[in-house]
């Protein structure tokens, strides 16, 4: 991969169940236009994949501080509490060990 600076995160979001993937519908469209919005995001990808109870999931900010401030707005957000029990498997790079 192409070293193009900022934070990546890159992955999965899988539902354990319907009511979860539900939650995850419900929210979605309000949860990628804010994140879209905020300042220092390059990319931010929802996309379900086949079975509907997971979704693939990409993103691309900046540096540290927009990813990290992304990552507590999320968190205290309608989608953040909506989906806290939902498994992700994430990889993130570009994130030095004191960020």
């Amino acid at each position: 991969m192409v070293d193009i600076g900022g934070v990546r995160l890159s992955g999965r979001m899988i539902c354990a169940t319907k009511d979860e993937a539900d939650a995850v519908r419900r929210h979605l469209d309000a949860h990628i236009e804010r994140t879209r919005a905020e300042d220092g995001c390059l990319l931010f990808e929802i996309t379900p994949l086949g079975g509907g109870r997971a979704w693939s999931v990409e993103e691309l900010w900046t540096d540290a501080s927009t990813f990290r401030e992304h990552q507590r707005r999320a968190a205290d957000s309608e989608w953040g509490r909506a989906t806290a029990g939902i498994e992700r498997r994430y990889r993130v790079e570009g994130l030095t060990p004191d960020e």
